[in-house]
């Protein structure tokens, strides 16, 4: 390896929304995350609720008079 090239290479701690703390090495120094393993519903099992039908009720409420127009 060439030398003066390379970043700095740190212990470093990785700190997620819900406190848990990870201690990795990087080139960067405190890092923080959302979401970690820790609380990510992939690995906990538990699935969190999303707002998905306000989505598609102002979808419906946008859309609605060219629905109109095609069904006469």
């Amino acid at each position: 390896m060439k030398k003066d090239i390379h970043p700095n290479y740190i212990e470093t701690t990785i700190k997620c929304a819900c406190g848990h703390e990870i201690e990795v090495g990087s080139t960067k120094k405190d890092i923080r995350i959302e979401i970690c393993s820790d609380c990510h519903p992939f690995f906990t099992g538990k699935q969190k609720l999303i707002d998905t039908a306000g989505r598609i009720e102002r979808f419906r409420k946008k859309y609605e008079k060219f629905q109109k127009k095609a069904a006469n």
